[in-house]
């Protein structure tokens, strides 16, 4: 995983960081797949673009969390959910723009990971045209 753009998220408040964090774990679990090596690299990036603001242990939990959710309720609902907890437009394209940055860093972006772009913008009351624009900026 490359290094992900801080901008955006400084001085945001513990539940906006736990609603960006699970955003990223459902972009890095778009494919259905999170082994353990992705799960560490994953969590080194979280306490590098958080600049361990929250601490390994609890990254541990809200990644464990966010799979338990993901598993109980589904995407839809957990990209509502994240949705409620981002009620400002700016940080939900921040949201967005970790999202991309996370399905991109294989440098591949796959069929199921365009899917979940798309439908994170729409949870998100990101325009389409402005999310493909993101993609674009980001993998180019």
């Amino acid at each position: 995983m490359a290094e992900l753009d801080k901008s955006g998220i400084t001085g945001l408040g513990e539940e906006k960081l736990f609603a960006l964090v699970e955003m990223m774990f459902l972009a890095a679990f778009a494919d259905g797949e999170f082994s353990a090596t992705e799960r560490s690299y994953f969590l080194d990036s979280l306490q590098s673009l958080t600049d361990d603001r929250l601490g390994k242990a609890k990254l541990e939990e809200l990644l464990d969390r966010a799979k338990a959710d993901l598993e109980a309720q589904g995407r839809e609902a957990r990209l509502r959910d994240v949705k409620a907890r981002l009620p400002d437009a700016r940080v939900r394209k921040v949201a967005l723009a970790l999202a991309i940055q996370v399905t991109a860093a294989d440098g591949i972006i796959r069929t199921s990971e365009r899917e979940l772009i798309l439908q994170t913008a729409e949870a998100l009351e990101v325009d389409r045209d402005e999310a493909a624009d993101m993609v674009r900026d980001l993998v180019s």
